[in-house]
């Protein structure tokens, strides 16, 4: 496997179809229209707004992690590459470039147990996602 920075814009197409992927297999509590709105912002909104590093396996995209100053702000993996290490490999990568912290839905018991068991600890809960939508986040620290 090999992480890189992501090479441009060109490569947001395929990084929105990860996510599709990834919050189809992960997010059943995710309402449709939350979903598509924040699919159609991704690229425009949330990507260029974080340092991007994508995954490859055998030259092909498989995930991707952004990272915003210590903060993990998104990291997700194709769903027929769950279970590969694809997703430990590009937590890995974001510790050893400082990532201290990452807020995770508490209805997606998956990511917050993976968080847990890569050394983060819940520090704080908000009932709410950062737009106002009803889906509370759990704030979690790496090494507390």
């Amino acid at each position: 496997m090999n992480i890189r920075p992501r090479s441009g814009a060109d490569e947001y197409p395929r990084l929105v179809q990860i996510w599709r992927s990834a919050v189809d297999a992960t997010h059943d509590f995710l309402a449709a229209e939350h979903r598509d709105d924040i699919e159609a912002h991704l690229a425009s909104d949330y990507l260029p707004h974080v340092r991007v590093f994508v995954a490859e396996r055998e030259g092909r995209v498989v995930g991707f992690a952004g990272i915003a100053e210590d903060r993990l702000e998104m990291l997700f993996v194709d769903a027929q590459e769950r279970g590969r290490g694809t997703g430990t490999a590009l937590l890995s990568f974001a510790l050893d470039r400082g990532v201290t912290s990452v807020d995770v839905n508490e209805q997606n018991t998956q990511a917050a147990a993976f968080s847990r068991r890569r050394g983060f600890t819940v520090i704080g809960r908000s009932a709410l996602d950062d737009q106002g939508r009803p889906y509370p986040l759990l704030h979690l620290r790496h090494g507390v």
